[in-house]
C-alpha cells in the first residue's frame, strides 16, 4: 500500500484500492459504496482497468451486504464528458444533480 493510500485511510477514513495502472478512492454510506475518484494512467485508459477496479469494489460491497454503488462527475473538471461516458458505460444511471455535480447509481444485486 502506498503512502497516499495510508493518508486517505488515516486522514479521511476512506479506502484506496491501488493497482499498477491506477487507483480508486471510495467509502461506504449506510447503504451504498461511493466511488469518489478513479484514476487510470494515460497509457492504460480504454483498457477496462477502471471497470476492473469498480468490479473489485462492487464485490467487496456485496460481501458486506451493500448492494448499491454511487459515482459522480463534476461537470467543471477536466475530461468530464469522458468520465460521464465511463460511468454510463459501466451501467450506472443518473440519480440526481446538485450544482455542477452529476450523481449516478448502480444496483449491485443485478
Amino acid at each position: 500500500m502506498s503512502l497516499y493510500a495510508d493518508y486517505i485511510r488515516e486522514r479521511l477514513g476512506k479506502s484506496c484500492y491501488e493497482v499498477e495502472q491506477g487507483f480508486t478512492v471510495y467509502w461506504y454510506t449506510d447503504d451504498a459504496v461511493y466511488i469518489e475518484d478513479i484514476y487510470v494512467a494515460d497509457k492504460w485508459r480504454k483498457t477496462k482497468v477502471a471497470s476492473q477496479m469498480a468490479d473489485y469494489i462492487a464485490d467487496e460491497a456485496r460481501a458486506i451486504g451493500v448492494n448499491k454503488m454511487i459515482g459522480s462527475v463534476n461537470t467543471q473538471a477536466n475530461n468530464a464528458t469522458t468520465s460521464l461516458k465511463v460511468l454510463l458505460g459501466y451501467g450506472m444511471e443518473v440519480s440526481h444533480v446538485i450544482g455542477s455535480m452529476i450523481y449516478f447509481i448502480k444496483d449491485l444485486e443485478k
